[in-house]
């Protein structure tokens, strides 16, 4: 015990040192001077501790004491930022008080054992409290009851991506219920041996068929009831980094559509585009190749193109499949050098695979194939999502990325600008744009649109409908727009924005669009006090690294000093879009608050190979005077913080969401519903 005692003192001195240095160079920086004070009171208490003073667990116990105020006062009374702030101090305290009781005789033992016990108690409290939701939002009064309508059970099919063509991923079924969803069973299980990347697939569902693919376009069709295969199909594709399959797409040719003999070849095909920029089209009930598409089944995407560098273009999303017709964008490999390939959108026969037109932003004359010679206008902005169609209006919406590189815009040319993280509506005969809305000025942040937009009928209070889209964004914000004109059914306000901190030859757009009678999801601004850890140590770390970050908020330009970004470049909204409960009229969505730190590294630097770069996702962005590096808000020793969840609602939107993250805003509410 007398050697257990000497290395808890030594401890405690270490946690004081640790506290105090750390925290006195957070005073510094204008922060919190909890962590220097509570820091020269554990190395008093070691030194009493040394002595076996029982004063020495005073102090552990004063630390504690005193803790719990300052907690409330930055945190309130929410569990997940009291948690890190509370639990290191109680449990240093059940630890020391333990360890003294055995060196104490008397009523000091006992009150010592007494302390453990409490301390012991409470740290378990707390630990066992964090497996379950805390911090639970229900509905508030102003939020009409959610009402369960009659399902329809008929049998139907998920046929799109999104289920259906507005992207609305609602299913009008009531056999699983809240009321039993909790005593649903596995019922099979299969295995894909998907190898490398990353799966994020949405499989279709055509009758009693389920069609899957891996990261790698392996493509399986599967009994429904039973998971046992039906047959599979591997094309072969690779790339040297980023796999995804995100889903396929479906096609019934119509009827009396004949083939070789009057035979229709292929009557239903699945529509399949690779990583390596290749488009398929296969027999949903064999999985062989359909002859009479494209050259015997396949499309190469490649044309048009010019020159790819090995991995630098595919397609990693759901086909769109409007009418007759198969709509492609493509994945363009960021921020590795301007002049990237195309990110043209073009449609394809969905009979022939034979190109019915192209919509190239950066030169429209070219409606279909460049001329020769020629290619499709290079490192123009891209989809890399899935579309949506209004088959009563003939419109599809494309929301677009960024041209490459995201982070530098100082040299773009002028058509970046104008469509950059724009959402826009092209003519499904002709490929012409009908509309567009810009949701970025002049995008420096990666704030590309990333998600289907959903289609929404929405009642405009006199027994009638409003045809809207809703656009979800990597900032948080959510456009809702007329889709017949694009133009906000909400309103949306130009507010300034910071302007310093820039690189020198970049510029800036004064003002950004924001939709302010729309929630925001998940952007809030960033104090120290947002900072969360698992511990009391590491978010002492994040609060350090936040103090010493250049933040200004929305928008902080990214320059040559590291700079915070809050939603960082993955989200806000990613690729996973919303659904929509046609019956509530609310729409149910996943965020991601994972904020990032970027910097600029002047080409010089980074070409200088003594020159360390340090970041994850460096990125040489030749062509530019600037290569950057990027990389999630992190502590010192990189521990992922528990998933949270959050809410925010209107009349008519919920919104449920879950967030990885590590140096982060401490976790949020969640809605109970």
């Amino acid at each position: 015990m007398k050697y257990v005692n000497s290395v808890f003192c030594v401890v405690i001195l270490l946690i004081g040192l640790l506290l105090f240095f750390a925290g006195s160079w957070l005073i510094s920086l204008g922060g919190s001077p909890y962590y220097a004070i509570a820091g020269l009171v554990y190395l008093a208490s070691a030194v009493l501790l040394w002595r076996k003073r029982a004063s020495g667990v005073a102090l552990l116990l004063f630390v504690l004491l005193a803790t719990i105020p300052w907690a409330l006062w930055e945190s309130g009374l929410a569990f997940w930022p009291l948690f890190p702030r509370v639990l290191s101090p109680l449990a240093i305290f059940a630890v020391g008080s333990l360890l003294a009781a055995f060196q104490h005789r008397g009523q000091t033992r006992w009150w010592m054992f007494g302390g453990a016990l409490a301390g012991a108690g409470g740290t378990a409290a707390i630990v066992v409290a964090s497996l379950f939701p805390q911090d639970v939002i229900r509905p508030s009064s102003d939020i009409p009851a959610y009402r369960t309508a009659k399902g329809d059970n008929t049998p139907s099919d998920w046929s799109f991506y999104g289920r259906n063509l507005a992207g609305n991923r609602y299913s009008p079924f009531d056999q699983i219920n809240r009321d039993n969803v909790g005593s649903l069973e596995l019922a099979w299980t299969y295995r894909t041996g998907k190898g490398e990347g990353i799966d994020q697939n949405t499989p279709l569902q055509i009758g009693d068929t389920i069609y899957t693919c891996t990261p790698t376009n392996v493509v399986s069709a599967l009994d429904a009831d039973t998971g046992a295969q039906r047959w599979t199909y591997d094309p072969k594709a690779s790339a040297p980094f980023w796999q995804r399959c995100r889903g396929v797409g479906y096609y019934k040719l119509p009827a009396g559509t004949g083939g070789t003999g009057g035979e229709p070849v292929c009557p239903e095909r699945l529509i399949v585009t690779t990583i390596d920029a290749r488009m398929l089209a296969l027999d949903t009930k064999t999985g062989k190749l359909c002859d009479d598409f494209g050259d015997h089944g396949t499309v190469h995407l490649s044309q048009g193109i010019g020159d790819i560098k090995p991995g630098y273009y595919y397609q990693t999303s759901a086909p769109l499949i409007a009418r007759n017709l198969i709509v492609v964008g493509g994945w363009v490999m960021d921020n590795q050098e301007v002049g990237e390939p195309s990110g043209v959108i073009r449609a394809f026969d969905a009979h022939t695979g034979n190109l019915v037109w192209a919509w190239d932003l950066g030169n429209p004359a070219t409606t279909r194939l460049p001329p020769p010679g020629q290619t499709y206008t290079r490192g123009t902005p891209n989809m890399w999502t899935t579309a949506a169609f209004d088959d009563k209006l003939g419109l599809i919406y494309a929301p677009l990325g960024n041209t490459t590189p995201d982070y530098y815009g100082g040299k773009r040319p002028p058509y970046a600008d104008e469509y950059n993280s724009s959402l826009v509506a092209l003519d499904v005969e002709t490929g012409r744009e009908r509309w567009k809305f810009q949701t970025v000025h002049h995008d420096i942040w990666d704030y590309d649109l990333p998600a289907q937009p959903a289609l929404i009928d929405l009642p405009d209070g006199k027994g009638g409908k409003v045809p809207a889209i809703l656009q979800t964004t990597k900032r948080g914000q959510l456009f809702l727009l007329d889709r017949v004109t694009g133009v906000p059914l909400t309103k949306v306000e130009e507010k300034p924005v910071p302007q310093a901190g820039k690189a020198p030859d970049e510029y800036l757009a004064p003002t950004q669009p924001y939709s302010v009678e729309m929630p925001t999801i998940g952007s809030d601004r960033l104090t120290e006090k947002s900072a969360w850890g698992v511990t009391m140590f590491d978010q002492l770390a994040c609060r350090i690294a936040f103090r010493k970050l250049r933040y200004e908020g929305d928008f902080t330009p990214i320059g040559l000093e590291p700079a915070l970004q809050q939603p960082g470049n993955l989200g806000g909204l990613n690729w996973g879009s919303v659904s929509v409960d046609t019956v509530n009229n609310r729409v149910f969505m996943n965020d991601i608050r994972v904020p990032s730190v970027f910097a600029l590294i002047p080409r010089a630097r980074w070409d200088d190979p003594k020159e360390e770069i340090r970041g994850h996702g460096p990125a040489p962005q030749v062509g530019t005077p600037y290569g950057m590096v990027t990389e999630m808000w992190t502590s010192p020793i990189r521990v992922p913080a528990p998933s949270r969840r959050s809410a925010r609602s209107l009349p008519w939107i919920s919104t449920r969401a879950r967030s990885p993250g590590r140096c982060r805003p401490a976790p949020r509410r969640s809605l109970d519903r």
